[in-house]
């Protein structure tokens, strides 16, 4: 397993405009990206924010379940990766499965700290993750700029 997973705490910064940085850096390294959700409430949310953007911003994407879903350089779903993602932004409790990280360079787990569940939950996603031997990162903006806090590096596992 080669991808990283990078941790969002989100206590500064909201995460509309953490999702649009993550994906105009994934976008520019030429990864098609996943977002992940159960949450189709949020799903919608994106979508419809990622039209919003100005013109000169737009980022292409789709919402799973369309006649282009492989071609789709960021799909918003809840399932399975069918867009030859190269990494899964996983927002409101969604997870990863082992046998999908192959393929991936990057996931990245945000979570807000006004929400202890999803703390909680990204805890334990730490601890499953790691133990898979994956490298994480743990990044917080809680003094302004995003930190680095934590890093453990990938294991045979």
């Amino acid at each position: 397993m080669t991808a990283v997973v990078v941790f969002y705490h989100l206590t500064r910064s909201g995460l509309d405009e953490t999702v649009v940085t993550i994906l105009n850096r994934a976008l520019g390294q030429g990864w098609p990206i996943m977002i992940r959700s159960p949450n189709k409430g949020l799903l919608n949310h994106l979508d419809a924010k990622l039209w919003a953007e100005p013109e000169d911003s737009f980022l292409p994407h789709g919402v799973e379940g369309g006649p282009s879903d492989a071609d789709q350089p960021v799909l918003l779903g809840s399932g399975t990766i069918t867009n030859r993602a190269r990494g899964v932004l996983l927002l409101g409790g969604a997870t990863v499965d082992p046998a999908e990280l192959s393929g991936l360079d990057r996931v990245w787990l945000l979570f807000d700290s006004a929400d202890e569940v999803a703390v909680q939950a990204a805890r334990g996603q730490w601890t499953r993750m790691t133990g898979w031997g994956l490298a994480a990162q743990y990044w917080s903006d809680e003094t302004g700029p995003w930190v680095k806090k934590m890093e453990k590096p990938a294991t045979a596992g």
